[in-house]
């Protein structure tokens, strides 16, 4: 089976290292997958669901924030700022914060805060997406 090499690190701590057969990860354009000999590309990751296959079939699925992805000569390196296993996600804690930065949106303090409180409902929902909390 064709395989590549993966490093996918969070800011706080490494999540995975290891071969790798399919990697699915959110870029703005969409989900953009990645098989063995995949061109060479650096992309700007956002926030959304990861998915990685192992040569075993194993599966995994995770909550990525903001980051970078890199593939060059069979070898993924994704920088983020956080990744969640969907176990990890506390829904109700993640709900408060939509909450939360959907009441900030509304103050409209200063386009800064607005668009921070975005990026904070932008992770809130992708949690609870991935969580299986909603659709």
């Amino acid at each position: 089976m064709n395989e590549f090499e993966v490093n996918i690190l969070a800011a706080d701590r490494p999540f995975y290292q290891g071969p790798c057969v399919h990697l699915q990860v959110p870029i703005s354009t969409g989900q953009y997958g990645i098989l063995a000999h995949h061109r060479n590309v650096i992309a700007a990751i956002v926030p959304g669901k990861l998915r990685l296959r192992t040569p075993d079939g194993a599966e995994q699925t995770a909550a990525v924030s903001r980051g970078f992805l890199k593939v060059e000569n069979n070898h993924v390196l994704l920088l983020a700022d956080t990744i969640e296993r969907p176990e990890e996600i506390d829904a109700n804690r993640a709900r408060r914060e939509s909450e939360e930065a959907q009441a900030a949106m509304l103050q409209k303090a200063s386009i800064q805060s607005y668009h921070a409180a975005q990026a904070r409902l932008a992770r809130a929902i992708n949690r609870l997406k991935v969580k299986g909390s909603i659709d």
